[in-house]
């Protein structure tokens, strides 16, 4: 038998996650809105770390962080579960004691340095692979690292970095070897800001402030690489592959809370003397919304739970954010359309969302390049359709 149900200890978690979104981030949602509108950050970093801290005291401190680390180490699924939660607001929130899955790959010198201050909140870091020429088509990177002396010297740019413009130190990949490239040619490198790199805020149509890094002649010592030399890209596929599912599980949250407003207004609504809830229109986008975001919940989870099982999941996980951003996208449009007029104002934070989850479609490896991946792998035979937990 399939039992599908949560623990008493897991719905207990799930619920003071929903219940610590409520009182204490959504709160915040008009003085984000506010802030957003006058063109400044959403809310003041104070303010966040402060509400981390609240969290920390409740327990909720490295989610998927291991226990030797400080963390509560509540496995995938579990941690997508929080995910969709925190997905229910707006508020740039999530929670402390958190750092970058290769971050673990470092020797016992770049942990302290870089892992456990990031751990801690003392750090921040930024992931940088993608570059101007070189976005879905990572293996195409130009940035290169020469060896000079115990120095490494880095030239290129990379761009679309989140928190670009805030980290103090960088995960950046290089070419070390341009006869080998991505097959054992492609470097990580632990690189402080106050090595030299410099950065630049790139405006978006959402709220995500992305930022391009520019790297000219940083000299990097060669106790920061990270990991192996040539071994840079095996590095970057696991950051890329490890949290895939959770931008569905996320994206889930989100489209839930929306749709919830969409039911309220419907109900409240009045066109030609009936609500329009009514309406078979307005019906058919209601009931289409909650199928679609069942269907992407369903598929988060089992990526979820095979990333859990130490199964190879990056066939599932290409397939939740695959469908899990297609459907964001398809919810927050019609909860716009039902709202009508007052859904493309700025009063209220639908067209916000609709402006943030279409991000989704492209960040993380773009739909086409999911849709690629799935078709691939079937036709190489590394997946087989009619299977379950294998």
């Amino acid at each position: 038998m399939v039992d599908f149900s949560l623990s008493t200890e897991e719905r207990q978690i799930r619920d003071t996650v929903r219940s610590f979104i409520e009182k204490e981030v959504m709160p915040l949602e008009p003085e984000v809105l506010r802030n957003e509108n006058a063109g400044r950050p959403g809310v003041d970093p104070d303010v966040l770390r402060e509400l981390r801290l609240k969290a920390k005291k409740m327990g909720f401190w490295g989610i998927s962080t291991p226990e030797e680390y400080g963390g509560a180490d509540l496995g995938p699924v579990m941690s997508a579960i929080i995910v969709m939660e925190m997905g229910r607001t707006y508020v740039p929130f999530s929670f402390g004691g958190t750092a970058d899955n290769i971050l673990y790959a470092g020797n016992d010198e770049q942990k302290r340095r870089y892992l456990i201050p990031t751990i801690e909140g003392e750090r921040r870091s930024c992931f940088a692979i993608t570059e101007p020429g070189a976005g879905s088509d990572a293996r195409n990177i130009r940035t290169r690292a020469v060896k000079d002396g115990g120095d490494w010297v880095v030239n290129g740019e990379k761009t679309f970095i989140t928190g670009g413009s805030e980290a103090d130190f960088v995960m950046v990949f290089a070419v070390t070897d341009p006869e080998r490239g991505a097959a054992g040619g492609v470097t990580c490198f632990l690189v402080d800001r106050d090595m030299g790199w410099k950065s630049e805020p790139i405006p978006t149509m959402g709220e995500w402030g992305p930022a391009s890094l520019v790297f000219e002649d940083v000299r990097v010592p060669e106790e920061n690489v990270l990991g192996e030399v040539g071994r840079g890209f095996e590095l970057a596929m696991q950051w890329i592959g490890q949290g895939r599912y959770m931008i569905p599980a996320r994206a889930i949250g989100s489209a839930e809370r929306m749709l919830q407003m969409a039911v309220d207004y419907a109900r409240i609504r009045h066109s030609m003397g009936r609500p329009i809830a009514e309406y078979q229109a307005i019906q058919w986008m209601i009931a289409d919304s909650q199928v679609e975001i069942e269907a992407a919940k369903w598929l988060t989870l089992y990526a979820a739970w095979q990333v859990q099982q130490g199964m190879d999941a990056r066939h599932a996980s290409s397939i939740a954010k695959l469908n899990g951003a297609i459907m964001a996208n398809q919810v927050v449009d019609r909860v716009l359309q039902i709202h009508g007029g007052m859904g493309y104002t700025k009063e209220l934070p639908i067209e916000r969302w609709y402006r943030e989850l279409r991000l989704l479609r492209i960040f993380e490896g773009t739909d086409e390049i999911q849709r690629r991946t799935i078709a691939r792998n079937l036709l190489k035979g590394h997946a087989r359709l009619g299977t379950i937990g294998e």
